[in-house]
């Protein structure tokens, strides 16, 4: 069993940068993969970025490329989600998911773990 709990996220302005933490509890997180998703009313969840379990491979949606990095801290048990050049919209609540394989994935339903979700909002 596994309990995240992300922090970090709150008002920007456009440009600026806010770095998202998924803390996590149990002692087998650090064999798990980590995904960032956000979803915004009336729209379906959508993949931001995953790490492995050791944090060799990373994975990024292309909307995001170049400006969010993800990494991990396992002596933390902690992940997190370094966003820069923020836009209006990346404004939504952004929820970190852990998947028991390991490797990371764009794939929702292979994670069996999810926080409550923080929302970042972006101003123009």
């Amino acid at each position: 069993q596994v309990q995240l709990v992300e922090s970090g996220g709150g008002l920007v302005q456009a440009g600026g940068s806010l770095r998202l933490s998924c803390a996590a509890s149990g002692r087998t997180f650090s064999y798990y993969a980590v995904g960032w998703f956000r979803q915004t009313p009336g729209k379906e969840r959508e993949f931001v970025a995953a790490i492995s379990w050791h944090g060799i491979n990373t994975y990024y949606a292309d909307s995001v490329k170049g400006r969010f990095t993800i990494s991990r801290d396992n002596t933390k048990s902690t992940v997190y989600l370094q966003m820069n050049s923020l836009k209006p919209e990346d404004t939504a609540v952004y929820y970190c998911a852990a998947d028991p394989w390991g490797l990371g994935s764009e794939t929702l339903s292979k994670y069996d773990y999810w926080g409550q979700g923080t929302q970042v909002t972006v101003s123009s």
